[in-house]
């Protein structure tokens, strides 16, 4: 984020409040958000790697496994 830490905003259930304002507990809170949103991010983006992977092995055994009769 490009704002001041005395700027930062989160917004919980449609209302906005300046962490600096926050309680050291609610600050906390806001931390464990972060980081598991971070956490998050990296899961989709290694999901979609192994998606990738997985499209491109099955195709490889696909090209590997003998033709039905018709």
């Amino acid at each position: 984020m490009s704002m001041m830490d005395d700027e930062l905003e989160v917004t919980v259930d449609g209302i906005s409040y300046k962490v600096a304002a926050l309680s050291e507990e609610a600050r906390a809170q806001v931390a464990n958000l972060q980081f598991v949103d971070a956490q998050m991010v990296d899961l989709h983006a290694k999901l979609a790697i192994f998606q990738t992977a997985r499209n491109s092995y099955q195709a490889a055994l696909q090209q590997l496994l003998p033709r039905p009769r018709q």
